[in-house]
């Protein structure tokens, strides 16, 4: 599945929620090491989650931090590297549109 195709429902979703695509990439950025212009060239490449956490360019060291439950399975659990990293992303950008402080979100 091509991050390309995801990423507008995450910012649909934080929008929706009176939140910002600003603070969808500074979510994205914290969690992947992404830059704008890096971040946005993996969108206009249409590249797959798989590619697009391979070439992150650094997984943030605080991504241990988040701990919970995202589509019925507890973050911190899920065994597949992939999928508990993008279970990560799906979970940062969830609290964004609950309306938690972007500090708590970034585990400052």
């Amino acid at each position: 599945m091509a991050f390309a195709s995801v990423y507008p429902h995450y910012i649909a979703k934080a929008e929706k929620k009176g939140r910002t695509k600003e603070e969808v990439d500074t979510i994205i950025s914290w969690l992947t090491g992404y830059d704008q212009n890096a971040l946005q060239e993996q969108i206009d490449n249409k590249t797959d989650f798989e590619t697009f956490f391979a070439q992150a360019p650094q997984l943030n060291p605080n991504v241990t931090k988040i701990t919970g439950v995202i589509c019925g399975y507890r973050v911190e659990e899920i065994e597949d590297p992939l999928m508990q990293k993008i279970r990560y992303m799906d979970k940062l950008i969830d609290e964004l549109a609950k309306g938690k402080a972007m500090e708590k979100i970034l585990r400052s």
